[in-house]
């Protein structure tokens, strides 16, 4: 499903940097609360995702090949182990329930990796493995590695794995069109959000850092990226739950589970029409999937979804207390 009229944009670059923004303290406090900023926003993703897979897994039973995939590990693979990629793979070990060995990286010096990732995590260069494998594929390479490295995919991305682009100055747009892959994530980050230097420079140590409460308080996803990411965020979910064939109405409550997990509504969050707007859900039978949402359209232009967030203030809030929550608690 496409989206009209254009609407609500962004890139992942300020717009520009003033002199006093130049100094080598600024900069490097905003390349702290980047970096904590993606890897808690990752751990989000990953949490909401894993669980939601869970839940399909344990409601469903393989019942048609459409499931059948549904019922093994959550699979995230990470596609370069640059500073991000090592950052990435120790904060997802720490802070969500997934498994050393439900992680895979393709470095082109997987020689190398023994020294900095964990025991269980398996590395080899071979982004086309990787990707067949992933439920979620991390692209964490250079601008200057992403041609090859889109080329080396193109036709061989699952339609159900989602691709979640680092790589700066590359709008979402130009990914998905060299993937060939719509199903694509970009972090939009406000950078205006971020200029509390003192507060990013205490992220001397990430995997710490990422337990602290004035940390995640100014990370919240809302603050940082806007409406629009935390937007393809639900929509990726409602795909996930498209690609297992699950009915509309099936699909929202586990969506709405999740995300009021620790909540005390009772009341849907989200509904058909929340996320495809009046006359395609007034036609849309309980049983029938969700059209399967173009990621790039979700992002670029202005959805249903996007209309219904923007005047939900509960919404907003629920969302930001899963975002916390998914960070606050202590995994075993």
């Amino acid at each position: 499903m496409s989206f009209g009229a254009a609407g609500a944009t962004g890139s992942s670059l300020p717009a520009g940097l003033t002199v006093d923004e130049k100094t080598p303290l600024h900069l490097h406090a905003r390349y702290a609360g980047l970096t904590f900023c993606g890897c808690a926003h990752a751990i989000f993703l990953c949490e909401l995702a894993h669980s939601l897979k869970c839940l399909i897994g344990s409601k469903t039973g393989a019942r048609d090949s459409c499931t059948s995939r549904w019922h093994g590990d959550f699979c995230v693979g990470i596609l370069g182990l640059g500073n991000l990629g090592k950052q990435l793979v120790l904060s997802l070990l720490k802070k969500t329930h997934i498994k050393p060995t439900q992680i895979k990286i393709s470095t082109r010096t997987p020689e190398s990796a023994e020294e900095c990732v964990p025991a269980g995590v398996e590395c080899f260069f071979d982004n086309r493995r990787l990707a067949a494998w992933a439920d979620v594929l991390f692209l964490c390479c250079l601008p200057s590695h992403l041609h090859r490295v889109c080329a080396d995919l193109r036709c061989h991305l699952p339609k159900h794995c989602l691709v979640y682009s680092f790589v700066t100055a590359v709008p979402v747009t130009s990914i998905a069109e060299h993937l060939g892959h719509n199903f694509v994530l970009k972090p939009q980050y406000q950078l205006e959000a971020c200029h509390a230097s003192d507060l990013w420079l205490s992220c001397s140590h990430l995997t710490a850092a990422l337990s602290d409460p004035s940390l995640i308080e100014a990370s919240c996803p809302l603050a940082i990226q806007g409406l629009t990411w935390v937007c393809g965020v639900l929509y990726s979910l409602l795909n996930i739950c498209t690609s297992a064939c699950l009915g509309s109405s099936e699909a929202l409550s586990l969506i709405n589970g999740i995300l009021t997990e620790n909540g005390t509504n009772n009341e849907p969050l989200l509904n058909a029409q929340s996320f495809i707007g009046s006359s395609s859900a007034s036609v849309l039978d309980p049983n029938e999937s969700f059209p399967w949402i173009s990621l790039t359209d979700a992002q670029t232009k202005e959805t249903p979804l996007l209309r219904f967030v923007t005047s939900s203030k509960s919404v907003q809030q629920f969302i930001c207390a899963a975002f916390k929550t998914s960070l606050e608690r202590t995994i075993k």
